[in-house]
């Protein structure tokens, strides 16, 4: 419900709502820094909507509730106009709302709409692009911008693997204007902060925003470091071509079949009740496992011919679609307390502790903040209330502060001056933004680098989680990464004279050593990557093996030998370097070399390689690979690794629960193998 207002009132109201939601879509749109969350924008939005509803002498063709996104006047990219306006939808915030929609239809085209029904996509929290192809090759790339002018940001979307510079297979139009989301999946989101707080430079909001912003940079090669996804969803043609579908649902498997990804989960409801199901489920059981931000998700009438005799209003809101929005994952909590944290590679971070508050189903008891410029920024202090919101149901993340809720008992937050756990002064550079620890032996770094170590991207030593690594580090068995590969079975399994590790038993014992042992042969890419240098990431750490070929020709070359090559600059040299000559990390690199460790990198022979020029489909859960290492194996045979099954995929290599990628391929008559077939065909 929103208030209700009388004449003299409403339009001060309307003008004061304008002006929040003006700031807020300018925010929003322009400096992908917004101050109001989405569920806020809404109640205010619809607040306008209702007054000037009841006052139509108040409706202005400036006002947010007539508009698309926002100018881009003062942008300095090039502008682009769209070749048809893209639209903005209106929003139905549960079944009642979807069901006026649904018979807001039928007084305009009866029942024609059950004829083909409803299509259904997830609402993707990303930016909004165009790409347009002009016989099959990528020409321009553009942002949504106010609807009919965006800005031309082509090179740096030509720098996302997911936008093809071609399109594959058949039948699409000479010109065709691709709408879709770019959009940040929340692992690549919080790794890429974590090496920007690592690196001392300032993280992002949330996965939206970073989108949104990495698409605006003036140097591609910054988009490009950014890990942006996309996904295909509407098209726009000129003039009255012949198409090769006529529903929304053909539409998709045609994007897909020319290269472009598109939402999983869609779905054909022939009837509003099947909606309705679908809805729920994205909410209540998808939603929480999906990689990515969505905040609702889409239903469109499936008929293209149907769409258009529904049209648009006001050049704005097409009547054939609705966003059904889901309910917010925002909750408010008190924050109790800032500790500080030692990072793996020294980083002093603040971690807010709250007041357990659930979210989205879960209890929050503690949110990651990167670093204390943050804090200052969000003006965050000591026994406020605080909004916390759950990016994608998994990630902890305090919007800010509520000021209004202040009493005047808030303290500030002090940024240390020492290491909380060995005492060392910390230390900052001037042009970053995290304090640090400067003593390589610190005891605090220990349990963060052992994870890191582990981890997917790093060795990819499965069983070895945080609880078991505390378990480990508790019984006197791991202090460092070269004491893992000591660790025996006989150490693991409890007996009754005592010793050994809670919870082990002898086959699960047995299987955590064979996980180490294989590890060994993970390439020194990874090793790097693996021991935590500071500002080497894994894309780094992929250069540097490349470039010095095995551990002791890097561990030998100078600064200015690792800063000669392209791509490296000299703070990552420098930091490479005080490393290798740190005593203690001279000790670790030759226990791991005895323990077994691998420490050159192959060379790719992706020319001649198997998979050469070969589009493969990674599905399932494989037996002994992890989707990391079978990628790398892929692409070290010259193959090339995509996220959607369609007509252009070579072959579909398929595990445990495979789901609907083997369905389509099996339907496109894709070859399917498992994951003996892909290693014997690999020679190994």
């Amino acid at each position: 419900m929103t208030p209700a207002h009388d004449s003299s009132a409403a339009a001060g109201r309307a003008a004061e709502l304008r002006a929040l939601l003006a700031r807020a879509q300018h925010e929003y749109y322009v400096l992908d820094r917004p101050s109001l969350s989405d569920a806020e924008y809404d109640k205010l939005f619809r607040e306008l909507q209702a007054i000037e509803r009841d006052h139509p002498e108040l409706r202005d063709a400036d006002s947010p509730t007539a508009r698309v996104g926002a100018d881009v006047g003062d942008s300095h990219l090039a502008k682009h106009t769209h070749l048809v306006p893209m639209a903005s939808l209106d929003n139905a915030f549960d079944e009642a709302e979807l069901q006026e929609w649904d018979q807001r239809l039928r007084r305009l085209v009866g029942d024609a709409v059950d004829k083909d029904g409803y299509c259904c996509e997830l609402k993707i929290d990303g930016a909004a692009v165009s790409l347009t192809y002009v016989n099959g090759e990528l020409k321009i790339g553009a942002t949504r911008g106010n609807g009919r002018v965006g800005e031309d940001v082509t090179a740096n979307l030509r720098t996302i693997a997911d936008v093809p510079r071609r399109l594959e297979g058949k039948d699409w139009p000479e010109t065709i204007e691709i709408r879709g989301e770019v959009y940040m999946e929340f692992d690549g989101f919080e790794r890429m902060n974590r090496e920007r707080a690592a690196a001392g430079a300032p993280v992002f909001a949330n996965p939206r925003n970073s989108a949104a912003g990495a698409l605006r940079q003036k140097d591609p090669r910054e988009t490009a470091k950014k890990p942006l996804r996309f996904l295909g969803y509407a098209f726009a043609v000129p003039g009255n071509p012949s198409l090769p579908f006529t529903t929304q649902w053909e539409l998709l498997e045609s994007l897909a079949s020319w290269g472009i990804p598109t939402p999983p989960h869609r779905r054909h409801c022939p009837t509003l009740d099947a909606v309705h199901a679908w809805a729920r489920e994205i909410e209540n059981t998808i939603r929480p496992e999906l990689p990515f931000a969505i905040d609702g998700g889409v239903v469109k009438v499936n008929r293209l011919t149907l769409q258009t005799e529904l049209g648009v209003v006001g050049g704005r809101i097409p009547r054939w679609a609705v966003a059904r929005k889901f309910a917010p994952d925002i909750a408010e909590t008190k924050l109790l307390d800032i500790e500080v944290q030692v990072g793996r590679t020294g980083a002093l971070t603040p971690r807010a502790v709250l007041a357990p508050v659930e979210v989205g189903g879960a209890t929050i008891t503690y949110a990651t903040l990167h670093n204390f410029d943050l804090v200052a920024e969000k003006d965050l202090r000591i026994g406020d209330v605080v909004q916390v919101k759950r990016a994608g149901e998994v990630i902890p993340q305090i919007l800010g502060p509520v000021p209004e809720r202040r009493d005047g008992s808030e303290r500030s937050v002090q940024v240390p001056t020492h290491c909380p756990v060995c005492g060392s002064a910390a230390v900052r550079d001037e042009e970053e933004v995290a304090s640090y620890c400067p003593n390589l032996a610190c005891s605090g770094r220990r349990l963060e680098a052992l994870a890191h170590f582990t981890s997917r991207a790093g060795m990819d030593i499965r069983g070895l989680s945080y609880q078991r690594l505390e378990q480990l580090i508790a019984a006197g068995l791991v202090n460092d990464a070269a004491d893992i590969y000591g660790i025996t079975v006989e150490q693991l399994v409890p007996t009754k004279a005592g010793g050994g590790v809670p919870g082990f038993q002898a086959k699960s014992a047995s299987a955590l050593v064979e996980a180490i042992d294989a590890s060994k042969q993970q390439p020194l890419s990874r090793l790097l990557n693996a021991l935590g240098i500071r500002h080497v990431g894994a894309e780094s750490a992929k250069l540097l093996a490349r470039a010095f070929g095995t551990m002791d020709a890097l561990q030998g070359a100078s600064a200015e030998q690792i800063e000669a090559l392209h791509g490296v600059g000299a703070t990552m040299a420098a930091s490479v370097r005080e490393w290798f000559d740190a005593p203690a990390m001279q000790d670790l690199v030759t226990r791991l070399e005895a323990a077994g460790l691998r420490m050159d990198e192959p060379q790719a022979a992706v020319a001649g390689g198997v998979f050469a020029g070969k589009k493969i489909v990674l599905t399932g859960t494989l037996p002994t690979l992890s989707r990391p290492q079978a990628t790398e194996l892929i692409e070290n045979a010259g193959g090339k690794v995509t996220s959607s099954v369609s007509k252009a995929t070579d072959l579909v290599v398929a595990g445990d629960e495979a789901g609907s990628k083997l369905d389509k391929a099996k339907e496109l008559g894709v070859e399917v193998i498992d994951e003996a077939e892909l290693l014997r065909r690999l020679g190994r």
